[in-house]
């Protein structure tokens, strides 16, 4: 485990982890509003990477991906701005979010280089079967490499509990099953569910899909480490497209002002 991960691991924060797609709507923008975000209190970072399939990302995400590959972002670019990141400044953890072909077509091996030389800290693989990622998961835990390991309310006990006790960086505990997107409602027995993976986990247990305000997020305190939000950052961003390609300074700031009234006091 490195530095980072010992810090976000050890921290007795309700941690907020945010996701933003590389590249929406640039190059500069992403590095922005990563420093703000850790700025207004995330514990860590996803940065997903553009693709024109993504087979779990709801209208929002992927109009965010469509965004990014205008401005011609790939894997590649993408693991190579966490450097910039990190001369910039930024501290927390970084997880790399892509899908298993983008994966392929670079190499594994390649990724582990790359990951490595840049800063980045871990990667999550949406569509990658916990059956079928032992390979990559020891190629990762030899680099120092969290591979986040995602599991929902329909998870089996026995897979569960094992998810939960070979977990690395942390869990992702998904709140609803279909796409991401903006949620209204989460189904019941959400906090059975964490708290049952709570129980054999060794890393912080997050919760995700769907988190979009302060009370949804509050509502799982207590029985998760932490949050992570998606849609409704990437929705903002969006909202400001404009700004942030002509007027980033205000963005910016915008951007902030939305975060505060997002985030529980107690995460920042």
């Amino acid at each position: 485990m490195n530095k980072r991960w010992e810090v976000f691991q050890n921290s007795s924060d309700y941690r907020f982890v945010p996701y933003i797609m590389a590249g929406d709507p640039c190059e500069e923008a992403t590095i922005e509003l990563s420093l703000a975000l850790e700025e207004s209190g995330a514990a860590a970072l996803e940065l997903g990477v553009p693709y024109s399939d993504p087979l779990a990302d709801g209208p929002v995400i992927q109009r965010a991906g469509m965004r990014g590959l205008k401005q011609n972002m790939t894997l590649e670019k993408t693991i190579k701005l966490v450097s910039k990141l990190r001369d910039r400044g930024l501290k927390i953890p970084v997880i790399i979010f892509t899908y298993y072909n983008l994966l392929l077509q670079l190499g594994e091996n390649r990724f582990i280089e790359l990951a490595r030389e840049n800063g980045a800290d871990g990667l999550l693989v949406p569509d990658l079967p916990y059956e079928e990622s032992g390979y990559l998961k020891e190629m990762c835990k030899e680099q120092d490499l969290a591979l986040i390991s995602l599991t929902a309310p329909t998870t089996q006990l026995a897979k569960l509990h094992r998810l939960a006790s070979e977990a690395e960086g942390f869990l992702y505990c998904i709140s609803s099953l279909g796409v991401t997107g903006i949620r209204s409602e989460f189904r019941n027995g959400l906090n059975d569910f964490l708290k049952e993976a709570r129980s054999h986990a060794k890393v912080p247990v997050l919760v995700g899909f769907g988190l979009s305000t302060r009370e949804q997020i509050e509502q799982f305190e207590g029985n998760s480490d932490g949050y992570i939000v998606g849609s409704a950052i990437v929705k903002k961003i969006e909202s400001l497209e404009e700004q942030l390609l002509h007027d980033r300074q205000n963005a910016i700031y915008d951007f902030k002002e939305f975060l505060q009234s997002l985030i529980p006091m107690y995460s920042r």
